[in-house]
């Protein structure tokens, strides 16, 4: 007897899926791809700045998405794992090559810490993408908590720091960023900013300003904004909790 043909629809057999924006997306995960092979090879420079090109293209498919309205299911999944690769696994590999392998167990499991904190926080954000305020992120973004690795390893080597000799630091760092991205503690997302209204003059001084900081020592400039952005969250969280506290004294007077 001859097969009935499948009557389930195929989501790609009408309208295809879009190019330009999973453009953006190929592009990220190939440079998460490309730093992991850096790191195998020794060149560590060349990983960390494949993960902060990946963070360049990632910020880029979604907002090319809204605004060529080509926003899709099969575009929003593909995005997740990429970031998968270009901010989990890559980081997770780059600092335990650099730093973290000589460490024994001690090294690989903080490496998977890491990289099992990175893998939560994607399908949090996933789950909960509908229903959380847009203007702060749950939990360190993952592709901060890329930043902070592979800013580290980018900062050591640049100064000619060996990596076994900040083992220690790296380790803790490591497990900080993996756990911070599953906590809830909030980070401002930036995504209220309209970028169509008119600003004051000194902001665009202050971008301005921003960006020759940036150029002039790109590998500490860039890793110390991300170390001020992760310790924003625990920052906020501690006033959240201070200003909650004189509220309470304040409403319940003895």
């Amino acid at each position: 007897m001859a097969e009935q043909p499948s009557h389930r629809p195929n989501p790609f057999a009408r309208g295809g899926i879009y190019l330009l924006p999973n453009l953006f997306t190929t592009g990220a995960l190939f440079a998460g791809f490309y730093a992991i092979v850096q790191a195998m090879n020794g060149r560590f420079e060349h990983a960390a700045v494949a993960i902060f090109i990946a963070m360049v293209l990632d910020g880029l498919d979604g907002r090319v998405a809204r605004l060529t309205r080509t926003q899709s299911a099969f575009g929003a999944e593909y995005d997740s794992l990429s970031d998968m690769v270009s901010f989990g696994v890559a980081p997770a590999l780059v600092i335990y090559t650099f730093a973290l392998k000589d460490m024994g167990k001690l090294g690989w499991l903080a490496a998977f810490v890491y990289c099992v904190g990175a893998a939560l926080r994607l399908a949090r954000f996933n789950t909960q993408i509908e229903v959380q305020d847009k203007r702060w992120f749950q939990g360190l973004p993952s592709p901060s908590a890329a930043a902070l690795v592979a800013g580290l390893v980018w900062v050591m080597h640049d100064y000619e720091v060996a990596g076994h000799s900040i083992r220690w630091l790296a380790w803790v760092l490591t497990v900080v960023a993996g756990l911070t991205m599953v906590s809830n503690l909030p980070f401002y997302s930036g995504k209220d900013i309209n970028l169509r209204k008119s600003v004051p003059f000194i902001a665009v001084v202050l971008v301005a300003l921003g960006f020759i900081l940036v150029s002039a020592d790109p590998p500490t400039v860039l890793f110390a904004l991300f170390v001020g952005y992760g310790l924003s969250g625990y920052g906020l969280w501690l006033f959240r909790r201070l200003r909650g506290r004189q509220s309470s004294v304040e409403q319940d007077p003895k």
